[in-house]
């Protein structure tokens, strides 16, 4: 799935930025799920963006200066284990295939460090990320303190390596959002699926096990979160993920799901009735929230700052929300007071990439960012609408999202994500 080349030359880039430093990047450890399995393993985001290497038990070391390289320590090659737990590269295979400037074994790391360590102006790794690898990190360093006598200096700096990272991964390359493309199209293809299978009598576990199904059938790897599928009341609940609910007649289901491939996400959330049929209130309340994500789809453009999708979501959703009677007021008092944010608490989107909630910062020097052509994020308005006195009843349970992933480009933005969308569009598909 990766291009040696093209992970060699993040290394490169990263090390242009250390100046005389050193970055260590750890990747993820196994997490065991009960006595005797582990959790299916998923690589470290920064580290697999820099390598390429999924394996555990894996350290790349980037050295800056004036002779830059790139070290890998991984696992040694073991034919037994290779019989219980599957092929591993070993550090010969590994520094070939993977462009490396040299490989060891992970077994050397606590002894080779310290060396690479001395006369280091600084030093970058992911701070405070996992207390453990900050304790090893100090012994280290203080393995380089102790050589001070014989003119051996331990880095005077210390820096977050993510800082650099986040601002490189930001902004993605053609190879990725290949990647991306394909994730998306798998995901569109199980949100159709899963709306074919749809029926009241159901359950919201059926309905998940046909996009588990479909991603797997469309060569992801796994679903890149959690799925949502919570019909009814249980759309109001942001992060339900219980998912075993029965499918009744007349309510709406709100699935949030998607696959990830090549080890990049896509993002989606659709909203549609179990029946097939929206109700009038279901019908009003959706196709405002479908003009929000269009309005803040338009918005979506290079040299718009990161929140001016939202607010333009935030517009839209406000002025329907009096329209509907479900609050009342101007719409820039309601927005100003934030009383919006009873039905609509969340923000629009959020950078998307290998990560679902993706790296990168929403504000520089404590402004909201301008989009620029390669960013990545998704546009997810919502409504929901929990009981309340003062609620009509015709909307109680009422919730509502409708989300899509986008890329910004030079003169707008395009949308990865195409499963069905307007009411008529959703009406005809579970027709099938």
């Amino acid at each position: 799935m990766s291009d040696a080349s093209l992970h060699a030359d993040r290394r490169t880039r990263l090390a242009a930025t250390l100046g005389d430093g050193i970055a260590i990047v750890a990747t993820a450890p196994e997490v065991p799920r009960n006595r005797d399995t582990h959790y299916p393993y998923r690589h470290d985001s920064y580290f697999y963006w820099l390598t390429g290497f999924a394996e555990p038990e894996a350290v790349v070391v980037v050295v800056g200066g004036d002779k830059p390289e790139s070290i890998l320590f991984c696992r040694d090659k073991d034919e037994a284990r290779e019989i219980w737990d599957g092929f591993r590269y070993g550090p010969a295979a590994a520094q070939e295939q993977f462009a490396f400037d040299a490989a060891c074994s992970i077994t050397e790391l606590d002894a080779r460090l310290p060396e690479l360590m001395g006369n280091r102006a600084r030093l970058a790794y992911a701070v405070g990320q996992d207390p453990l690898w900050d304790a090893r990190v100090i012994g280290w360093l203080n393995a380089v303190r102790v050589k001070t006598r014989q003119g051996i200096i331990a880095p005077g700096e210390i820096i977050d390596v993510r800082h650099a990272l986040d601002e490189m991964r930001l902004i993605k390359d053609a190879h990725e959002l290949a990647l991306m493309r394909r994730a998306a199209e798998i995901s569109t293809g199980a949100h159709r699926a899963a709306m074919r299978a749809t029926r009241p009598g159901g359950h919201e576990y059926e309905v998940e096990a046909e996009l588990l199904s479909a991603f797997r059938r469309g060569g992801a790897e796994a679903p890149a979160y959690t799925s949502i599928v919570a019909s009814g009341a249980n759309a109001c609940v942001l992060h339900y993920v219980f998912n075993n609910k029965p499918l009744r007649d007349g309510d709406l289901l709100l699935i949030d799901a998607a696959a990830e491939f090549g080890s990049y996400a896509a993002d989606i959330t659709r909203t549609f009735p179990v029946n097939g049929h929206f109700s009038a209130v279901q019908k009003d309340v959706y196709e405002l929230v479908l003009a929000a994500q269009t309005a803040a789809i338009d918005a979506v453009r290079p040299g718009n700052h990161w929140n001016t999708p939202h607010e333009a979501a935030v517009r839209v959703l406000t002025q329907g929300m009096v329209d509907l009677k479900l609050l009342e007021g101007s719409v820039d008092g309601l927005i100003e007071s934030d009383a919006y944010t009873r039905f609509y608490m969340h923000r629009t989107g959020h950078w998307l990439g290998l990560d679902v909630h993706d790296a990168g910062e929403y504000k520089i020097g404590g402004e909201w960012r301008p989009l620029q052509p390669g960013m990545t994020l998704t546009v997810e308005p919502g409504l929901y609408i929990r009981p309340a006195d003062d609620v009509p009843e015709a909307f109680r349970n009422i919730g509502i999202r409708i989300e899509d992933d986008v890329v910004v480009t030079e003169t707008g933005c395009e949308v990865l994500t195409t499963p069905p969308k307007t009411v008529a569009e959703i009406e005809d598909w579970m027709k099938g």
